[in-house]
């Protein structure tokens, strides 16, 4: 009998921003991607709010297992910005942990 290694979907376990607007992506693989939102902020639209660099901060989080800001303040997963999370394992450079390096300090 022939056994298949598990394939996880992706998803982000834990998102802290960074600095102009991108976010540290902790991914479910161990590595940590770095995510240029700029691009997506200049689109306007949905992603209209995030411009504001408190909002940006303050409201980030993960829900739909990946990068999200939660625009009402009620972690509603219906009622946030969410980012694609194969768009973030495709596209995102993977980076060193910026915590760490902030422990090491």
């Amino acid at each position: 009998m022939e056994v298949q290694a598990m394939i996880s979907m992706p998803a982000i376990l834990q998102a802290v921003p960074g600095d102009h607007f991108t976010v540290y992506a902790y991914c479910n693989d161990g590595a940590v991607r770095l995510v240029d939102v700029k691009p997506l902020i200049a689109r306007g639209g949905v992603f209209a709010p995030l411009a504001d660099a408190d909002f940006f901060r303050s409201r980030l989080t993960i829900l739909n297992d990946t990068v999200s800001w939660d625009l009402t303040g009620d972690r509603d997963p219906a009622a946030c910005v969410d980012l694609d999370p194969d768009q973030i394992f495709m596209d995102a450079p993977i980076v060193s942990d910026p915590l760490a390096q902030e422990q090491a300090s």
